[in-house]
């Protein structure tokens, strides 16, 4: 069977994080491990608090994995300071994994903070040069380039483009905050130079929690799988695109509800 971890915070909601990246890996059939750098105060409604775990621990826990499970993919999520980016840093030299998905998490989709400011840079100039791919949304592009404000979609396959020229990894860029029914992706391929749209139709549904941590995840268990960076970010669009569509008939919670990362499963009942 081949092998995921995913080194990111724990949602206590169950609908993003930790928690939706193993139900995303187990869906796609592969096994997944987890290393936990944050534990949330969080569900539907928003997250309350954030409380880091201590660097060395996160360390230790990506250590135990790789030295015996090992990792045929590995997705990173959120990471909190610049500690706790080192510690990943030096765990991804020291094993060399053949793909590393980052979800580059800075704020929550409720607005809570979820990197320290000082641990942009560290993630930029220590954990960026190891990484196969990035999936930033809007904001996170923005922040990313710096004064870039995207405000129309004929930009984003050249800043899907900036992303990648700037900073190495291939980049998938996610639409989904900015309006309209399109919600087409752009994933540029930096070996290959080459961009491929990525297109679906906003669905009608407030069950999009977790849709970055789902997308990322789904992306490192498809090159985990064996598939090309195109052919991964292709079925990653499907699978997160599937679960809105199936996630949009449930109500979980008062706010903002998880998609359905088991829709194959769901779709007979």
């Amino acid at each position: 069977m081949k092998t995921v971890l995913t080194i990111a915070g724990s949602d206590s909601g169950g609908g993003a994080g930790i928690q939706a990246d193993i139900k995303t890996i187990s869906a796609l059939g592969c096994y997944a491990s987890s290393a936990i750098t944050a534990i949330t105060v969080q569900n539907t409604l928003g997250v309350s608090a954030v409380h880091p775990v201590d660097a060395s621990v996160v360390e230790a826990q990506i250590e135990a994995v790789l030295s015996d499970i090992g990792a045929d993919a590995v997705k990173v999520g959120m990471l909190c300071n610049a500690p706790i980016v080192d510690a990943v840093a030096r765990q991804l030299r020291a094993f060399h994994p053949a793909a590393v998905v980052l979800d580059p998490v800075m704020v929550s989709t409720s607005g809570h903070p979820l990197l320290a400011p000082e641990a942009v840079e560290a993630l930029v100039s220590r954990l960026f040069p190891l990484l196969t791919v990035i999936t930033p949304n809007i904001p996170e592009a923005e922040l990313l380039l710096g004064d870039c404000h995207i405000t129309q979609s004929d930009m984003l396959p050249l800043v899907a483009r900036e992303l990648s020229v700037r900073y190495g990894p291939s980049v998938l860029l996610k639409v989904g905050h900015m309006e309209g029914a399109d919600m087409t992706d752009y994933f540029y391929d930096a070996t290959t130079e080459m961009i491929t749209p990525l297109p679906a139709t906003r669905v009608d549904t407030r069950n999009t929690h977790g849709t970055g941590c789902t997308m990322s995840s789904a992306f490192a268990a498809m090159m985990a799988k064996g598939a090309t960076l195109t052919e991964a970010a292709k079925g990653a669009k499907a699978y997160i695109n599937d679960a809105i569509v199936s996630g949009a008939r449930y109500k979980i919670g008062q706010g903002i509800g998880p998609v359905d990362h088991f829709f194959h499963n769901n779709k007979t009942k």
